[in-house]
């Protein structure tokens, strides 16, 4: 049986710098499961769409999640992202 869950690596990607900005990319890949380079591209593309902000502090990053921005599909699209966050801000 093919396993699946509910929650994509974008999410959990989010959900992690949502709770841990100083994150360093390779501690995300381990805490979700996938590779470093999967999280860089991530990481790009949630900064390209504005769902979170990347601030250079010396040789380190820190994010900042943007929880106003909404999803990206028309039928969540009058949900924020900081509603996700908050929902499930508990969930390890």
């Amino acid at each position: 049986m093919a396993q699946w869950t509910f929650l994509s690596n974008h999410a959990r990607v989010l959900l992690v710098l949502a709770r841990q900005p100083d994150a360093r990319l390779r501690d995300i890949a381990e805490q979700i499961g996938v590779t470093e380079r999967t999280v860089h591209r991530i990481v790009s593309e949630l900064i390209e769409n504005d769902y979170v902000e990347a601030l250079k502090s010396g040789r380190r990053n820190s994010y900042t999640v943007r929880k106003s921005s909404g999803f990206r599909h028309p039928q969540e699209g009058n949900h924020s992202v900081g509603e996700l966050i908050d929902m499930l801000s508990d969930v390890p």
